[in-house]
């Protein structure tokens, strides 16, 4: 491996693990801080969102700091891989795929990046390298996806437990608590259809809104 393939290793393994470390402390002390994060969580289906809150910061804050160590580094991968497969399947995926609507483009590339590094290597300039670890190619493709569809596959077969659709909206209708105005317009109950614009977030106790205020 030249010089130049083992710089640009180098290149992309600090790049997204200065990106999984920021979304990590975004999680933390952004501006919902764990709160915002657990309601959020809580919002997408999963139970025990403060469980979930902190899982997510430390996951993401070490997954970013073995990257930039190279590490570990199939399982920093299979770390990412899982992030973005949560991600990907309960916030971006109802979305389509176009980041620019929320969509799950953002996530996947992401996770391919991760699966390609866990193929690869770290390269030279690393601690795999400096303390012997020597899991590429397929093996530590292997391995990152592996762990990645356990841990994901695990979170969602204990934690995941989504309300009804229409459970969901009673429950945000009376915590709001308020009656609606005489001349207000009545509001369609119907489902919108797959090519409609989605309505605007409500301001509290939906997962948009508390994303929003944890970002």
């Amino acid at each position: 491996m030249s010089d130049a393939d083992v710089a640009v290793l180098l290149l992309v393994r600090v790049v997204v693990g200065l990106i999984m470390i920021m979304h990590g402390l975004n999680h933390w002390r952004g501006g919902g801080r764990i709160e915002g994060t657990a309601r959020w969580f809580t919002g997408l289906g999963l139970r025990q969102g403060v469980l979930q809150a902190w899982a997510s910061v430390l996951t993401e804050v070490g997954a970013g700091v073995l990257l930039v160590l190279g590490l570990l580094t199939p399982l920093a991968c299979a770390a990412v891989i899982s992030v973005m497969l949560v991600a990907g399947l309960l916030a971006h995926r109802p979305n389509g795929f176009f980041v620019f609507k929320d969509g799950y483009e953002y996530v996947l590339t992401l996770a391919v990046v991760a699966l390609a590094l866990a193929v690869l290597g770290p390269g030279r300039w690393s601690l795999d390298h400096a303390v012997g670890i020597d899991l590429t190619g397929w093996t530590g493709g292997g391995i990152a996806l592996g762990a990645a569809g356990a841990a994901t596959g695990g979170l969602l077969g204990t934690f995941w437990r989504p309300e009804p659709k229409g459970d969901a909206e009673s429950e945000v209708g009376a915590e709001a608590g308020a009656e609606p105005e005489a001349d207000a317009e009545p509001q369609s109950v119907a489902e919108p259809g797959p090519d409609a614009m989605p309505s605007p977030p409500k301001p509290e106790n939906t997962p948009e809104s508390v994303e929003q205020e944890a970002r």
